[in-house]
């Protein structure tokens, strides 16, 4: 095959077509209907899933955020979770004894007390480590979970407008 017979049809024009930006922003819909379509896969429903989520980038604790939305903290964690939230109770070395426990090398009572936690937070990592968080869930969630950075200390200085 020749050179020639590569580049056979191809065709040089002087000027390029604009085909506009492909987009589509679904963020105007409510955070409850963005959730719908991953209902099923969350611990509760996609109303409470929102409260959770609105209530926690309002910067509401993991704790406060369940009870904002009447469930319990683990189920709010576990929600937060899926939506593509860093909420587990352990660092690095706990998740490689939770792996170590999942893998049947540690009995439970040894991995809890080497991960240095409770029953309860054990079962939540455990939880997190063997659920991956939704794709789908992250993308609904995506803008509702960005806050604005701001300075921390920014309400004890003063603006220009005060000084004069």
């Amino acid at each position: 095959m020749a050179l020639s017979d590569i580049a056979a049809g191809v065709e040089v024009t002087t000027h390029q077509r604009d085909r506009g930006v492909a987009a589509v922003d679904e963020t105007d819909a409510p955070l409850p209907e963005r959730l719908a379509p991953v209902a099923d896969d969350l611990p509760c429903s996609a109303a409470t899933a929102a409260t959770v989520v609105e209530a926690y980038a309002a910067g509401k604790s993991v704790g406060d955020a369940g009870r904002a939305a009447g469930v319990a903290p683990v189920m709010a964690a576990k929600t937060l979770h899926l939506v593509g939230e860093q909420v587990s109770p352990v660092g690095p070395q706990g998740r490689e004894i939770i792996a170590d426990w999942l893998a049947g090398d540690l009995s439970r009572s040894d991995a809890i007390a080497l991960a240095d936690v409770t029953e309860q937070e054990f079962a939540l990592a455990v939880y997190i480590e063997t659920h991956e968080p939704l794709p789908a869930a992250r993308d609904a969630v995506e803008g509702a979970l960005t806050t604005e950075e701001r300075d921390p200390l920014g309400e004890t200085m003063s603006d220009v407008g005060e000084l004069l």
